[in-house]
């Protein structure tokens, strides 16, 4: 019924709780969160990343330059459609918090590491 979701390895769409989109760099990020079974401490959840895509596009009538425009992977397209098929539930705002606290740590971490990056370049010119 699915078959996106089942390309990626998803097998009981069912039991999805909720999922997250963001963007690092040239990849979009796609996690899936799955409910709770009885005996588990916390949530299952699975991370998917995916290639933009990357289009050339002309300037305009008067120039011959070209720019370079990044989009949605179509298959990741395909399977958020699915995923907002499902109608899942609203989030309640404790859980709407815990969400954005967590995609605030994760940007930390991201930002974190990128300084780092650029500060090994810095020393070594």
């Amino acid at each position: 019924m699915y078959p996106n979701l089942r390309d990626v390895g998803i097998r009981n769409p069912e039991n999805i709780k909720r999922y997250s989109l963001r963007q690092e760099g040239d990849k979009d990020i796609l996690k899936v969160y799955f409910r709770k079974h009885s005996g588990m401490l916390i949530g299952r959840s699975s991370k998917f990343k995916f290639q933009r895509q990357i289009k050339r596009v002309s300037g305009g009538q008067n120039t011959e330059q070209f720019t370079d425009l990044s989009e949605i992977n179509p298959t990741l397209h395909k399977i958020i459609k699915e995923l907002d098929s499902l109608s899942l539930q609203e989030s309640s705002e404790k859980e709407l918090k815990q969400q954005i606290l967590s995609d605030l740590k994760h940007l930390q971490l991201v930002v974190d590491s990128k300084i780092l990056e650029i500060e090994k370049k810095i020393e070594k010119l």
